[in-house]
């Protein structure tokens, strides 16, 4: 595998030899301090250019970083709309492991570019366009505090979505109580579980993208319970991942109240009793 400064004096080199690259940004976790490095870690690269269109006709130029297992373009896929606007990207993984996700920008969005991520930095400026070249910082991907309102705004979602889970298992459609559970419910607790860890850093962290970083934030206990509800292979064990989710809940919700000094939802009874006697009829 081609170390780091390997491919940064390989991007770079390729950046300063094409006058119609300007200026090349980095995003992501290499811009990280607080992320420990490691092999599997995206090179977040963007390059402002005075013309897209030059690079977008013709995929050649690509072949400069390397041998490709896979090429991916998202603006140019049909089955998943674009999201970048005027943007571009290319996603190459090499046969050598490393994985460049490079961006065509337009050079009169700089500005926009430079609003985009406060998880920036810039690594060739041949015009002198950011005379203050931005600090990386991850403080927009911190845990936010949540207001009274948005506390009972979880709450009320996820117990709600916990009655969707049931009936799903209830019927016996398992991919429907599946999804509920991993893709709808599942994010609810992740993100009163990311409130307990804000009230014990004073908001002041991120737990990552996906809450990878979870772990190093809470007790090994409430960890280990939290992977029991990945089991999911079977009706049996989704109904015991579905308690394992609502005790979890329930246990850092009721925290979260006396946190915020708000009510805790007097429904938590009543949706647990109805959920008792779903399970009881069906299973």
């Amino acid at each position: 595998m081609r170390t780091e400064q390997e491919m940064y004096s390989l991007i770079l080199d390729f950046a300063q030899s094409d006058q119609r690259i300007r200026l090349v940004g980095m995003e992501g976790s290499r811009t990280n301090i607080h992320i420990p490095r490691d092999s599997f870690q995206d090179y977040d690269i963007s390059f402002l250019v005075t013309d897209m269109d030059s690079f977008r006709r013709d995929d050649g130029w690509l072949d400069a970083f390397g041998q490709r297992l896979l090429l991916q373009k998202p603006e140019d896929m049909e089955l998943y709309p674009p999201e970048l606007g005027n943007w571009f990207s290319y996603l190459m993984l090499f046969e050598d492991g490393n994985k460049l996700d490079l961006t065509l920008i337009p050079l009169e969005e700089l500005d926009l570019y430079l609003a985009s991520d406060k998880l920036l930095k810039i690594l060739l400026d041949k015009d002198g366009r950011v005379p203050d070249p931005p600090i990386p910082t991850d403080r927009d991907y911190w845990i936010k505090k949540p207001s009274p309102r948005s506390f009972d705004d979880c709450c009320n979602e996820f117990w709600f979505l916990t009655t969707y889970v049931a009936k799903g298992l209830c019927r016996k459609e398992i991919l429907f109580a599946a999804e509920y559970l991993e893709e709808r419910l599942r994010p609810e607790l992740l993100r009163m579980l990311g409130w307990i860890v804000g009230t014990r850093t004073d908001f002041s962290c991120s737990v990552g993208k996906s809450c990878k970083f979870l772990k190093g934030f809470i007790e090994p206990e409430l960890w280990e319970a939290l992977l029991t509800t990945y089991q999911n292979g079977s009706y049996e064990a989704m109904w015991e991942s579905l308690w394992t989710c609502i005790r979890l809940f329930r246990d850092s919700s009721q925290k979260i109240a006396r946190f915020l000094s708000c009510p805790y939802p007097n429904y938590d009874k009543k949706v647990s009793g109805y959920l008792r006697q779903l399970e009881t009829s069906y299973r």
